[in-house]
Protein backbone atom coordinates (compact mmCIF):
# COMPACT_ATOMS: atom_id res chain seq x y z
CA UNK A 1 0.00 0.00 0.00
CA UNK A 2 1.42 3.41 -0.99
CA UNK A 3 1.66 6.34 1.49
CA UNK A 4 -0.28 9.01 -0.50
CA UNK A 5 -1.56 11.94 1.23
CA UNK A 6 -5.01 10.86 1.77
CA UNK A 7 -6.33 14.20 0.19
CA UNK A 8 -4.28 12.72 -2.85
CA UNK A 9 -6.65 9.43 -3.09
CA UNK A 10 -9.96 8.82 -4.73
CA UNK A 11 -12.24 7.69 -2.57
CA UNK A 12 -13.39 3.85 -2.98
CA UNK A 13 -17.04 3.70 -4.30
CA UNK A 14 -17.80 1.85 -1.88
CA UNK A 15 -17.55 3.94 0.94
CA UNK A 16 -20.07 6.87 0.35
CA UNK A 17 -17.90 10.29 0.71
CA UNK A 18 -19.77 11.09 3.78
CA UNK A 19 -18.57 7.99 5.64
CA UNK A 20 -15.03 8.21 4.50
CA UNK A 21 -12.44 10.29 6.74
CA UNK A 22 -12.13 14.37 5.85
CA UNK A 23 -9.51 14.79 4.33
CA UNK A 24 -9.08 18.30 4.99
CA UNK A 25 -8.47 16.81 8.90
CA UNK A 26 -5.87 14.31 8.10
CA UNK A 27 -2.47 15.12 10.18
CA UNK A 28 0.76 14.55 8.34
CA UNK A 29 1.40 11.92 6.55
CA UNK A 30 4.60 10.98 9.33
CA UNK A 31 2.23 10.86 12.18
CA UNK A 32 1.64 7.27 13.45
CA UNK A 33 -2.51 6.56 13.45
CA UNK A 34 -1.29 5.05 16.57
CA UNK A 35 1.91 4.70 18.54
CA UNK A 36 2.42 2.96 21.55
CA UNK A 37 5.83 2.82 24.09
CA UNK A 38 6.52 0.93 26.68
CA UNK A 39 2.82 0.11 27.93
CA UNK A 40 1.95 -2.13 30.74
CA UNK A 41 -1.12 -3.31 32.60
CA UNK A 42 -1.23 -5.39 35.54
CA UNK A 43 -4.05 -7.48 37.30
CA UNK A 44 -3.06 -8.26 40.59
CA UNK A 45 -0.31 -10.65 39.89
CA UNK A 46 -1.22 -11.11 36.41
CA UNK A 47 0.98 -8.67 34.40
CA UNK A 48 -1.62 -8.77 30.82
CA UNK A 49 0.55 -6.19 28.88
CA UNK A 50 4.72 -6.33 29.66
CA UNK A 51 6.12 -2.95 28.17
CA UNK A 52 4.71 -2.58 24.82
CA UNK A 53 5.47 -0.91 22.02
CA UNK A 54 3.58 -0.89 18.81
CA UNK A 55 3.16 1.52 15.75
CA UNK A 56 0.74 2.00 13.38
CA UNK A 57 1.35 3.59 10.08
CA UNK A 58 -1.37 5.76 8.80
CA UNK A 59 -3.23 4.52 5.89
CA UNK A 60 -2.61 0.94 6.97
CA UNK A 61 -4.91 -1.66 7.36
CA UNK A 62 -3.19 -3.46 10.08
CA UNK A 63 -3.81 -6.84 12.00
CA UNK A 64 -2.80 -7.56 15.70
CA UNK A 65 -2.74 -11.21 16.72
CA UNK A 66 -1.72 -13.82 19.32
CA UNK A 67 -2.40 -16.57 21.78
CA UNK A 68 -5.79 -16.50 24.12
CA UNK A 69 -4.71 -14.44 27.10
CA UNK A 70 -1.78 -12.73 24.58
CA UNK A 71 -2.41 -8.75 26.16
CA UNK A 72 -5.05 -8.13 22.64
CA UNK A 73 -7.99 -6.94 24.33
CA UNK A 74 -6.13 -4.90 26.92
CA UNK A 75 -4.14 -3.28 24.78
CA UNK A 76 -6.86 -2.17 22.86
CA UNK A 77 -8.96 -0.87 25.69
CA UNK A 78 -5.90 1.14 26.81
CA UNK A 79 -4.89 2.40 23.19
CA UNK A 80 -8.69 4.00 22.84
CA UNK A 81 -9.42 5.08 26.35
CA UNK A 82 -11.50 2.48 27.54
CA UNK A 83 -9.13 1.08 30.46
CA UNK A 84 -6.38 3.40 32.31
CA UNK A 85 -2.78 2.20 31.63
CA UNK A 86 -0.32 1.64 34.51
CA UNK A 87 2.63 2.77 32.68
CA UNK A 88 3.78 3.86 28.95
CA UNK A 89 2.14 6.37 26.43
CA UNK A 90 -0.32 5.89 23.83
CA UNK A 91 -0.58 8.72 20.91
CA UNK A 92 -3.58 8.44 18.02
CA UNK A 93 -2.51 10.58 15.28
CA UNK A 94 -0.32 12.64 17.68
CA UNK A 95 -2.63 12.99 20.22
CA UNK A 96 -2.05 11.52 23.93
CA UNK A 97 -4.76 9.53 24.32
CA UNK A 98 -4.64 10.12 28.29
CA UNK A 99 -3.87 13.61 28.19
CA UNK A 100 -6.48 14.87 25.80
CA UNK A 101 -8.76 11.64 26.17
CA UNK A 102 -12.14 13.83 24.29
CA UNK A 103 -9.88 14.52 21.22
CA UNK A 104 -8.25 11.31 21.10
CA UNK A 105 -11.80 9.26 20.78
CA UNK A 106 -13.40 12.11 18.86
CA UNK A 107 -10.61 10.61 15.99
CA UNK A 108 -11.34 6.70 16.92
CA UNK A 109 -14.08 4.36 15.90
CA UNK A 110 -13.98 1.12 18.06
CA UNK A 111 -15.64 -2.27 17.53
CA UNK A 112 -14.72 -4.10 21.52
CA UNK A 113 -15.38 -7.72 21.50
CA UNK A 114 -17.68 -8.20 24.52
CA UNK A 115 -18.66 -4.72 25.51
CA UNK A 116 -22.36 -4.25 25.97
CA UNK A 117 -24.62 -1.96 24.14
CA UNK A 118 -27.80 -0.29 24.66
CA UNK A 119 -29.78 -2.70 23.25
CA UNK A 120 -32.96 -1.33 24.20
CA UNK A 121 -32.59 0.64 21.71
CA UNK A 122 -33.61 -0.40 17.55
CA UNK A 123 -30.26 -0.26 15.66
CA UNK A 124 -31.18 3.04 13.63
CA UNK A 125 -31.54 4.45 17.25
CA UNK A 126 -28.55 3.12 18.34
CA UNK A 127 -26.20 4.57 15.83
CA UNK A 128 -28.38 8.02 15.63
CA UNK A 129 -27.59 7.93 19.22
CA UNK A 130 -24.03 7.74 18.45
CA UNK A 131 -23.54 10.16 16.26
CA UNK A 132 -25.32 12.62 18.43
CA UNK A 133 -22.69 11.84 21.17
CA UNK A 134 -20.09 12.61 18.67
CA UNK A 135 -21.60 16.11 18.44
CA UNK A 136 -23.13 16.18 15.01
CA UNK A 137 -26.29 17.49 13.91
CA UNK A 138 -29.75 15.61 13.24
CA UNK A 139 -29.67 16.03 9.48
CA UNK A 140 -25.98 14.38 9.35
CA UNK A 141 -26.53 11.89 11.24
CA UNK A 142 -30.14 10.92 9.77
CA UNK A 143 -28.21 10.67 6.02
CA UNK A 144 -25.16 8.39 7.42
CA UNK A 145 -27.21 6.22 9.50
CA UNK A 146 -29.37 5.27 6.33
CA UNK A 147 -26.58 4.69 4.08
CA UNK A 148 -24.73 2.72 6.55
CA UNK A 149 -28.03 0.28 7.42
CA UNK A 150 -27.98 -0.12 4.05
CA UNK A 151 -23.91 -1.16 3.92
CA UNK A 152 -24.59 -3.41 6.80
CA UNK A 153 -27.62 -5.15 5.04
CA UNK A 154 -29.73 -4.03 7.89
CA UNK A 155 -32.18 -1.82 6.62
CA UNK A 156 -34.91 -4.48 7.07
CA UNK A 157 -33.53 -4.83 10.71
CA UNK A 158 -33.33 -0.99 11.23
CA UNK A 159 -36.80 -0.68 13.30
CA UNK A 160 -36.11 -3.81 15.35
CA UNK A 161 -34.54 -3.56 19.28
CA UNK A 162 -30.69 -4.44 19.35
CA UNK A 163 -31.52 -6.79 22.10
CA UNK A 164 -33.50 -9.10 19.23
CA UNK A 165 -30.42 -9.04 17.43
CA UNK A 166 -28.27 -12.62 16.12
CA UNK A 167 -24.54 -12.31 17.03
CA UNK A 168 -23.73 -11.50 13.16
CA UNK A 169 -26.57 -8.40 13.26
CA UNK A 170 -25.05 -7.14 16.68
CA UNK A 171 -21.84 -7.30 15.52
CA UNK A 172 -22.61 -5.42 12.55
CA UNK A 173 -24.82 -2.66 14.09
CA UNK A 174 -21.74 -1.97 16.70
CA UNK A 175 -19.31 -1.25 13.49
CA UNK A 176 -21.99 0.94 11.67
CA UNK A 177 -22.76 2.53 15.63
CA UNK A 178 -18.31 3.33 15.17
CA UNK A 179 -18.40 4.25 11.52
CA UNK A 180 -21.20 7.14 11.64
CA UNK A 181 -18.48 10.10 12.69
CA UNK A 182 -16.14 8.81 10.38
CA UNK A 183 -12.95 8.50 12.65
CA UNK A 184 -9.53 8.49 11.50
CA UNK A 185 -8.44 5.45 12.83
CA UNK A 186 -11.05 2.41 13.27
CA UNK A 187 -9.82 -0.31 16.29
CA UNK A 188 -12.00 -3.45 15.64
CA UNK A 189 -11.78 -6.72 18.23
CA UNK A 190 -12.87 -9.55 16.57
CA UNK A 191 -15.21 -7.86 14.08
CA UNK A 192 -16.47 -10.97 11.86
CA UNK A 193 -16.81 -13.36 14.40
CA UNK A 194 -20.70 -15.01 14.12
CA UNK A 195 -20.71 -12.47 10.95
CA UNK A 196 -21.96 -14.66 8.19
CA UNK A 197 -19.85 -14.55 4.93
CA UNK A 198 -21.57 -12.60 2.26
CA UNK A 199 -21.93 -10.03 5.41
CA UNK A 200 -18.25 -10.72 6.04
CA UNK A 201 -17.31 -10.27 2.77
CA UNK A 202 -19.64 -7.14 2.31
CA UNK A 203 -17.67 -5.63 5.87
CA UNK A 204 -14.30 -6.16 4.52
CA UNK A 205 -15.08 -4.12 1.05
CA UNK A 206 -16.75 -1.38 3.56
CA UNK A 207 -13.29 -1.40 5.24
CA UNK A 208 -11.20 -1.67 2.41
CA UNK A 209 -12.97 0.99 0.81
CA UNK A 210 -12.22 2.87 3.81
CA UNK A 211 -8.58 2.61 3.87
CA UNK A 212 -8.45 3.57 0.36
CA UNK A 213 -9.92 6.82 1.59
CA UNK A 214 -7.42 7.92 3.94
CA UNK A 215 -8.16 6.07 6.94
CA UNK A 216 -6.70 3.74 9.06
CA UNK A 217 -8.27 0.15 10.24
CA UNK A 218 -6.64 -1.96 13.14
CA UNK A 219 -8.14 -5.77 13.71
CA UNK A 220 -7.77 -8.10 16.21
CA UNK A 221 -8.34 -11.48 15.05
CA UNK A 222 -7.87 -15.17 15.87
CA UNK A 223 -7.96 -15.80 11.83
CA UNK A 224 -4.57 -15.89 10.66
CA UNK A 225 -6.07 -16.54 7.28
CA UNK A 226 -8.58 -13.70 7.32
CA UNK A 227 -5.52 -11.38 8.10
CA UNK A 228 -2.33 -12.53 5.61
CA UNK A 229 -5.88 -11.77 3.22
CA UNK A 230 -6.59 -8.27 4.39
CA UNK A 231 -4.17 -6.71 6.37
CA UNK A 232 -1.12 -4.94 4.81
CA UNK A 233 0.76 -5.10 8.57
CA UNK A 234 1.07 -7.38 11.33
CA UNK A 235 2.31 -8.00 14.95
CA UNK A 236 2.70 -11.11 16.88
CA UNK A 237 2.06 -10.52 20.28
CA UNK A 238 2.36 -12.95 23.05
CA UNK A 239 2.83 -12.45 26.90
CA UNK A 240 1.80 -8.79 26.93
CA UNK A 241 4.88 -8.37 24.32
CA UNK A 242 5.75 -7.67 20.71
CA UNK A 243 7.43 -11.16 18.76
CA UNK A 244 7.45 -9.52 15.74
CA UNK A 245 6.15 -6.48 13.42
CA UNK A 246 6.02 -5.49 10.29
CA UNK A 247 4.49 -5.49 7.05
CA UNK A 248 2.51 -8.43 6.24
CA UNK A 249 5.38 -10.41 3.64
CA UNK A 250 8.48 -9.34 5.88
CA UNK A 251 6.18 -10.81 9.39
CA UNK A 252 5.56 -13.98 6.81
CA UNK A 253 9.33 -14.43 6.26
CA UNK A 254 8.29 -16.82 3.03
CA UNK A 255 6.09 -18.82 5.43
CA UNK A 256 2.40 -18.73 5.87
CA UNK A 257 1.15 -16.44 9.23
CA UNK A 258 0.05 -19.17 10.51
CA UNK A 259 3.17 -21.24 10.53
CA UNK A 260 5.07 -18.44 10.98
CA UNK A 261 2.82 -17.68 14.38
CA UNK A 262 2.84 -21.21 15.39
CA UNK A 263 6.98 -20.79 15.15
CA UNK A 264 7.04 -17.66 17.68
CA UNK A 265 4.21 -17.91 20.17
CA UNK A 266 5.23 -21.85 20.48
CA UNK A 267 2.61 -24.23 22.69
CA UNK A 268 1.43 -26.71 19.55
CA UNK A 269 1.46 -30.49 20.79
CA UNK A 270 1.85 -32.90 18.24
CA UNK A 271 -0.38 -35.77 19.30
CA UNK A 272 -3.40 -37.75 17.69
CA UNK A 273 -4.97 -37.77 21.65
CA UNK A 274 -5.96 -39.81 24.12
CA UNK A 275 -7.04 -44.05 22.60
CA UNK A 276 -10.35 -43.90 24.14
CA UNK A 277 -10.69 -40.73 21.89
CA UNK A 278 -10.17 -43.19 18.49
CA UNK A 279 -12.99 -45.65 17.16
CA UNK A 280 -11.55 -48.54 15.48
Amino acid sequence: MTDAAPDSVVPDPAVPETLAPSPGSAPPIAVPALEIRGLRKAFGAKVAVDGLDLTVPTGSFYGLVGPNGAGKTTTLSMATGLLRPDAGTIHILGTDVWRDTVKAKSLVGVLSDGIALFDRLTGEQLITYHGLLHGMDRETVAQRTGELLDLLDLRSAGGTLVVDYSAGMTKKIALGAALVHAPRLLVLDEPFESVDPVSAANIRDLLAGYVHGGGTVIVSSHSMDLVQRMCDHVAIIGSGRQLAAGTTDEVRAGSTLEDRFVELVGGRHHSEGPSWLRTS
